[in-house]
């Protein structure tokens, strides 16, 4: 499964420049639609185009890596099912 990792991005970005920045700016910026942003943020392995990821690089000025991690699938049923021991 592939991590988008946009709020640390935008936690970095509002440390850098010291102020708040919303989804909404930030979706503006990368040319993507906040409710798509907002899906990127919150669904876990939400699938989406390069179009929006090359948006978002461009944006945060980073590398793809800086943006996307690779959870491996095995890890990802691990957290889940921690998740529902709780």
């Amino acid at each position: 499964m592939l991590r988008f990792k946009i709020k640390e991005m935008i936690a970095r970005r509002e440390f850098e420049e010291g102020r708040r920045i919303t989804i909404a700016e930030v979706a503006e910026g990368a040319g993507i639609h906040r409710v798509t942003l907002s899906k990127m943020i919150n669904r876990r392995g939400f699938s989406t185009s390069t179009e929006h990821i090359d948006g978002l690089c461009r944006y945060f000025d980073c590398k793809i890596e800086d943006l996307v991690e690779y959870v491996p699938s095995e890890r990802v049923s691990d957290l889940d099912d921690q998740g529902r021991s709780n």
